[in-house]
């Protein structure tokens, strides 16, 4: 018997990397869903071809800049970053021809340092510092973007192109994943553009739609939008979330709640979801599930909320996932169920 042909009108083949990133599954928790008598959904950000949400962002960074014809060929694109944004602007960038360079604090994961330099990015690593120490890697990488021939400042926190790739993508996605039956939307805020951007789209479709910020300790922004005050309590080991002013991106985005959740939590989340749900994911997915786990308590049973598991746990492996980092910073999971909810 012959093999049936091709038909080239049912292909569907991404185009190059960049094409790839976004469609990614909305994935049920069922054993999480059946406990709680609500339904959580989490998208699958960490299915992204560079392996996190920043992805999206650094897609539309670049595109914008080309758009705008602010990037040449071999130009050169600079950020600072906690990690996942700059993992994500090296591929679009190796994708598209151009360099790379990438500030980071020296207080992140190993394994995303390991990874940036795998991809050819120019990585410098600098002390941590508070943002308004102009040696914070916020302020380095604006003035190593300023002194370098052709590059272009990523500045993703406040570069709206960040939040407008998600109002244009992972929103409407959602919705079309959901046929728009989901009740609250809950997502940490790192520089704000998901939770933004994912908040004017679902916003635009049903302003019923509860949009709820997640947020460690350490952050302002939990205060912000219960009290209107910049005001941060305690401390996190949460990587890539939590701020303390509000940018570009954070601006004006359509909260309506907001809840913080402990390092203790979001380290027993993480270990409960690979452990019972088979999904193997960073600090911030295991806080962004945790407080929509909390949030939905809130609402009716039976109703749907949404959250985003930004990046997979390899990158975490060496803290999040390692016996030694956890009996140092006292977060060794105890919990045998979900009672730390």
């Amino acid at each position: 018997m012959a093999n049936p042909s091709p038909s080239t009108s049912s292909t569907s083949a991404a185009d190059g990397f960049v094409g790839a990133i976004g469609n990614t599954p909305l994935i049920g928790l069922p054993k999480l869903s059946a406990a709680l008598g609500r339904r959580i959904l989490g998208k699958a950000e960490f299915l992204n071809p560079g392996g996190s949400v920043k992805d999206r962002a650094a897609r539309g960074i670049v595109e914008d800049f080309e758009v705008r014809g602010l990037l040449k060929p071999g130009g050169v694109v600079v950020e600072g970053t906690a990690g996942n944004t700059g993992i994500g602007l090296a591929l679009v960038g190796n994708a598209r021809g151009y360099r790379t360079i990438i500030v980071m604090p020296d207080d992140q994961a190993p394994e995303k340092y390991g990874l940036l330099r795998t991809f050819g990015a120019e990585l410098h690593v600098v002390p941590a510092a508070p943002y308004t120490n102009q040696a914070n890697y916020y302020h380095e990488a604006r003035r190593i973007a300023e002194a370098t021939p052709g590059a272009v400042w990523a500045n993703q926190f406040e570069n709206t192109a960040n939040r407008d790739a998600h109002e244009r993508t992972t929103g409407p996605e959602i919705l079309s994943q959901t046929g728009g039956a989901l009740d609250a939307f809950v997502a940490a805020a790192g520089t704000g553009g998901t939770i933004a951007g994912v908040g004017r789209a679902l916003k635009a479709y049903a302003a019923s739609i509860r949009v709820v910020l997640a947020d460690p300790y350490g952050s302002a922004l939990f205060s912000y939008v219960t009290t209107g005050e910049l005001a941060a309590e305690g401390d996190s080991n949460a990587e890539g979330i939590g701020i303390k002013r509000i940018v570009a991106n954070f601006a004006g985005a359509p909260v309506d709640d907001a809840l913080r959740v402990d390092d203790r939590t979001l380290t027993e989340m993480a270990h409960w979801l690979v452990r019972e749900e088979g999904l193997f994911v960073g600090g911030s997915a295991a806080l962004n599930v945790a407080a929509a786990a909390r949030y939905s308590r809130t609402l009716p049973a039976g109703s749907t909320v949404v959250t985003i598991l930004c990046d997979g746990g390899e990158r975490y492996r060496s803290r999040l996932y390692d016996d030694a980092w956890l009996r140092e910073n006292d977060v060794v999971p105890q919990a045998k169920d979900l009672e730390f909810l």
